[in-house]
């Protein structure tokens, strides 16, 4: 894998993952009781299907990072290794939830009905993306790889992560902001985090262009 082509990789898994997050969002507001299974199993199965794109993204960083520059090829590891970390975390998860509702003979709000995901998809998961946010952010700014925007937002939403992991002591009450399971630690988290994602995806793809091709010294001498 070259640099250009792992660009183009972390890019393009960027880009997915972030277009299957911004489906999924809103799915979770549509119904102010609890929802349709079809509408539960329906956001779990494309978030299955975001979190499956975001595995491709973080090993391809990792990849991208040792190619620009391979002194801070531990810190794209670490990245990686959040990021897988978050991922298996999001889809038990979501494997829970999926369960619950297939198994309860009438509808049921997965969000307050499954306690076993409120620390999961909470504190414990803003958490590991704070970890992982840093990294990314970490590795960018050291190895110049991307615009200066790309690494500071990086901080700032690791930021907001970390702000969001003492929720766990304030209920779980959906409607409330900053509760386990709240709207504001993590649906809306998880919003801005999927436009995030898109955003870097696109500059992350689109810098393959400027990527200037090494031809190694035999192939000078022909």
């Amino acid at each position: 894998m070259n640099e250009t082509f792992a660009r183009r990789l972390t890019g393009l898994a960027g880009i997915v993952t972030a277009a299957a997050l911004i489906i999924e969002v809103p799915l979770y507001f549509i119904y102010s009781g609890p929802p349709p299974d079809s509408n539960v199993l329906a956001r779990l199965l494309i978030a299955i299907i975001s979190l499956t794109c975001l595995i491709v993204f973080v090993t391809a960083f990792r990849e991208l990072v040792r190619r620009v520059n391979p002194a801070y090829e531990w810190v794209g590891s670490m990245a990686f290794s959040a990021g897988l970390v978050y991922t298996t975390v999001t889809l038990v998860s979501s494997g829970l939830e999926a369960g619950a509702v297939i198994a309860a003979d009438h509808s049921i709000d997965p969000t307050i009905t499954v306690s076993g995901t409120y620390i999961l998809y909470g504190s414990i998961g803003r958490m590991l993306l704070a970890l992982f946010l840093t990294a990314i952010g970490y590795a960018i700014s050291r190895t110049n790889m991307l615009p200066r925007w790309t690494s500071r937002s990086a901080y700032i939403l690791a930021g907001v992560n970390l702000a969001f992991v003492p929720s766990m002591f304030f209920g779980n009450e959906p409607a409330n902001f900053y509760a386990a399971n709240g709207w504001g630690s993590t649906a809306s988290v998880g919003a801005i985090l999927s436009y995030w994602l898109l955003a870097l995806g696109i500059s992350i793809y689109r810098s393959a262009n400027r990527v200037t091709p090494k031809v190694d010294a035999p192939a000078l001498r022909h």
